[in-house]
Protein backbone atom coordinates (compact mmCIF):
# COMPACT_ATOMS: atom_id res chain seq x y z
CA UNK A 1 0.00 0.00 0.00
CA UNK A 2 1.19 3.22 -0.79
CA UNK A 3 2.14 6.10 1.48
CA UNK A 4 -0.35 8.94 1.80
CA UNK A 5 0.22 12.65 1.51
CA UNK A 6 -2.12 15.16 2.39
CA UNK A 7 -2.36 18.22 0.48
CA UNK A 8 -2.68 21.24 1.87
CA UNK A 9 -6.13 22.11 1.46
CA UNK A 10 -7.29 19.09 3.02
CA UNK A 11 -4.42 19.79 6.25
CA UNK A 12 -6.31 23.13 6.21
CA UNK A 13 -9.80 21.43 5.96
CA UNK A 14 -8.48 19.18 9.01
CA UNK A 15 -7.90 21.76 11.28
CA UNK A 16 -10.81 23.64 10.50
CA UNK A 17 -13.27 21.19 11.75
CA UNK A 18 -10.93 20.56 14.86
CA UNK A 19 -10.99 24.43 15.92
CA UNK A 20 -14.86 23.94 15.77
CA UNK A 21 -14.89 21.23 18.15
CA UNK A 22 -15.37 18.06 15.44
CA UNK A 23 -12.40 15.32 15.72
CA UNK A 24 -12.47 12.99 12.72
CA UNK A 25 -13.65 10.14 16.09
CA UNK A 26 -16.67 12.21 16.49
CA UNK A 27 -18.35 11.85 12.80
CA UNK A 28 -17.00 8.16 12.86
CA UNK A 29 -19.21 8.04 15.60
CA UNK A 30 -22.16 9.07 13.74
CA UNK A 31 -20.79 6.62 10.65
CA UNK A 32 -21.04 3.61 13.28
CA UNK A 33 -24.74 4.86 14.46
CA UNK A 34 -25.96 4.71 11.14
CA UNK A 35 -24.10 1.19 10.10
CA UNK A 36 -23.67 -1.17 13.11
CA UNK A 37 -27.05 -2.58 12.66
CA UNK A 38 -26.24 -3.55 8.99
CA UNK A 39 -23.11 -4.64 9.75
CA UNK A 40 -22.62 -6.59 13.04
CA UNK A 41 -18.73 -6.85 13.07
CA UNK A 42 -18.33 -3.21 11.88
CA UNK A 43 -14.87 -1.84 13.75
CA UNK A 44 -14.48 2.02 14.70
CA UNK A 45 -11.22 1.41 12.79
CA UNK A 46 -13.55 1.07 9.47
CA UNK A 47 -15.27 4.00 10.48
CA UNK A 48 -12.63 6.76 10.54
CA UNK A 49 -10.76 5.27 7.71
CA UNK A 50 -13.89 6.00 5.80
CA UNK A 51 -14.22 9.22 6.94
CA UNK A 52 -10.98 9.87 6.25
CA UNK A 53 -11.54 8.83 2.67
CA UNK A 54 -14.33 10.74 2.39
CA UNK A 55 -12.47 13.99 3.72
CA UNK A 56 -10.07 13.61 1.57
CA UNK A 57 -11.52 14.76 -2.06
CA UNK A 58 -11.35 17.22 -3.10
CA UNK A 59 -14.78 18.47 -3.25
CA UNK A 60 -15.29 17.87 0.34
CA UNK A 61 -12.61 19.91 1.53
CA UNK A 62 -14.07 22.57 -0.27
CA UNK A 63 -17.34 22.25 1.20
CA UNK A 64 -15.49 22.70 4.43
CA UNK A 65 -13.81 25.64 3.97
CA UNK A 66 -16.80 27.19 2.74
CA UNK A 67 -19.48 26.30 4.89
CA UNK A 68 -17.40 26.68 8.19
CA UNK A 69 -15.86 30.06 6.56
CA UNK A 70 -19.72 31.27 6.49
CA UNK A 71 -20.50 30.38 9.77
CA UNK A 72 -17.87 32.20 11.21
CA UNK A 73 -18.51 35.03 9.07
CA UNK A 74 -22.23 34.96 10.30
CA UNK A 75 -20.89 34.44 14.07
CA UNK A 76 -18.73 37.73 13.97
CA UNK A 77 -22.00 39.86 12.42
CA UNK A 78 -19.50 40.06 9.19
CA UNK A 79 -22.09 39.46 6.39
CA UNK A 80 -24.73 41.23 4.81
CA UNK A 81 -28.49 41.57 5.73
CA UNK A 82 -30.42 39.80 5.25
CA UNK A 83 -28.08 36.87 4.90
CA UNK A 84 -26.56 37.59 8.39
CA UNK A 85 -29.97 36.63 9.85
CA UNK A 86 -31.00 34.05 8.03
CA UNK A 87 -27.57 32.43 8.49
CA UNK A 88 -27.00 33.06 12.11
CA UNK A 89 -30.66 31.88 12.89
CA UNK A 90 -30.12 28.74 10.63
CA UNK A 91 -33.65 29.51 9.33
CA UNK A 92 -35.04 26.14 7.95
CA UNK A 93 -36.55 27.69 4.98
CA UNK A 94 -32.96 28.80 3.87
CA UNK A 95 -31.57 25.15 2.40
CA UNK A 96 -27.90 26.41 1.34
CA UNK A 97 -26.24 24.51 4.42
CA UNK A 98 -28.41 21.23 3.20
CA UNK A 99 -27.85 22.21 -0.82
CA UNK A 100 -23.59 22.24 0.30
CA UNK A 101 -23.83 19.36 2.53
CA UNK A 102 -25.50 17.12 -0.96
CA UNK A 103 -22.66 17.79 -2.64
CA UNK A 104 -20.54 16.11 -0.30
CA UNK A 105 -23.33 13.16 -0.08
CA UNK A 106 -23.41 13.05 -3.86
CA UNK A 107 -19.86 11.29 -4.38
CA UNK A 108 -20.72 8.34 -2.70
CA UNK A 109 -24.11 7.44 -4.51
CA UNK A 110 -27.52 7.37 -3.27
CA UNK A 111 -27.53 5.41 -0.49
CA UNK A 112 -26.12 8.49 0.71
CA UNK A 113 -28.91 10.62 0.84
CA UNK A 114 -31.39 8.45 2.46
CA UNK A 115 -28.18 8.17 4.91
CA UNK A 116 -28.02 11.59 5.43
CA UNK A 117 -31.66 12.80 5.54
CA UNK A 118 -31.93 9.81 8.56
CA UNK A 119 -28.89 11.12 10.04
CA UNK A 120 -30.37 15.46 9.80
CA UNK A 121 -33.57 14.33 11.73
CA UNK A 122 -31.98 12.48 14.22
CA UNK A 123 -29.45 14.45 15.29
CA UNK A 124 -26.60 12.21 17.24
CA UNK A 125 -23.66 12.32 18.66
CA UNK A 126 -21.87 15.69 17.64
CA UNK A 127 -24.74 16.96 15.74
CA UNK A 128 -27.01 17.44 18.98
CA UNK A 129 -23.67 19.84 19.52
CA UNK A 130 -23.31 21.54 16.33
CA UNK A 131 -26.90 22.32 16.87
CA UNK A 132 -27.10 23.82 20.18
CA UNK A 133 -27.79 27.49 19.92
CA UNK A 134 -27.14 28.26 23.90
CA UNK A 135 -23.54 27.60 22.38
CA UNK A 136 -22.65 31.26 21.04
CA UNK A 137 -21.46 29.88 18.28
CA UNK A 138 -22.83 29.53 14.45
CA UNK A 139 -22.51 26.19 13.07
CA UNK A 140 -25.82 26.27 10.42
CA UNK A 141 -23.27 24.81 7.50
CA UNK A 142 -21.38 22.54 9.78
CA UNK A 143 -23.47 20.33 10.92
CA UNK A 144 -25.10 19.86 7.77
CA UNK A 145 -21.24 19.42 6.14
CA UNK A 146 -20.64 17.22 9.43
CA UNK A 147 -24.03 14.76 8.70
CA UNK A 148 -23.21 14.59 5.16
CA UNK A 149 -19.13 13.22 5.96
CA UNK A 150 -20.68 10.49 8.17
CA UNK A 151 -23.37 10.14 5.29
CA UNK A 152 -20.83 9.93 2.42
CA UNK A 153 -18.63 7.91 4.63
CA UNK A 154 -21.43 5.37 5.81
CA UNK A 155 -22.38 4.83 2.03
CA UNK A 156 -18.67 4.05 0.91
CA UNK A 157 -18.40 1.56 3.51
CA UNK A 158 -21.69 -0.09 2.62
CA UNK A 159 -20.33 -0.34 -0.83
CA UNK A 160 -17.03 -1.65 0.43
CA UNK A 161 -19.14 -4.22 2.41
CA UNK A 162 -21.05 -5.31 -0.64
CA UNK A 163 -17.74 -6.14 -2.79
CA UNK A 164 -16.64 -8.15 0.18
CA UNK A 165 -19.88 -10.50 0.71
Amino acid sequence: MEKYTMNNLEHVARQWLEARGVKIEDIAELVYYLQSKYHPNLQMEECIENVNRVISKREVQNAILTGIQLDVLAEKGMLDEPLQAIIHRDEGLYGVDEILALSIVNVYGSIGFTNYGYIDKQKPGILQYLNDKSTGKCNTFLDDIVGAIAAAASSRLAHRAVNTE
